[in-house]
């Protein structure tokens, strides 16, 4: 029997770890964020990842911008690469701002590690058996 993946609901903003500069291994951040994805299924949570390099390859205007308006997000989590870079502030601000003008009605969360991404999603969105956050 073929199983179908659930509707994408909710929309992971981050950086590609094979994308970013700089003499490092981005094999451990790249397993942890596969970990983190997994978790969404495990749930029956439909889930989208939009990926994108600091190497210079992308308008993440354009990339960030499509993957929003691609469909309507009950959520979109930041990750931690594009809100705890200090050299990165602008970055932020401007994913902050496309969340706002493609997604307005997505709740916006933040994971602090790729592996609890699912929790700070589920915060936010309705999970079948599950309690749900009353936001503020």
């Amino acid at each position: 029997m073929e199983t179908t993946a659930p509707t994408p609901r909710v929309l992971v903003i981050g950086l590609d770890p094979y994308r970013i500069p700089g003499p490092w291994d981005p094999k451990p951040v790249a397993a942890a964020i596969e970990v983190g994805i997994a978790r969404f299924a495990e749930h029956g949570v439909g889930v989208e990842t939009c990926l994108f390099g600091l190497d210079g390859s992308d308008n993440v205007e354009a990339v960030v911008g499509a993957a929003l308006a691609a469909r309507p997000w009950e959520c979109v989590v930041v990750g931690g690469g594009v809100r705890k870079l200090e050299d990165q502030l602008e970055l932020f601000e401007q994913v902050i701002n496309l969340i706002r003008r493609h997604a307005p009605d997505a709740a916006i969360a933040f994971n602090s590690t790729p592996a609890d991404t699912f929790d700070a999603a589920a915060r936010w969105i309705d999970i079948p058996g599950r309690p749900t956050s009353t936001g503020c």
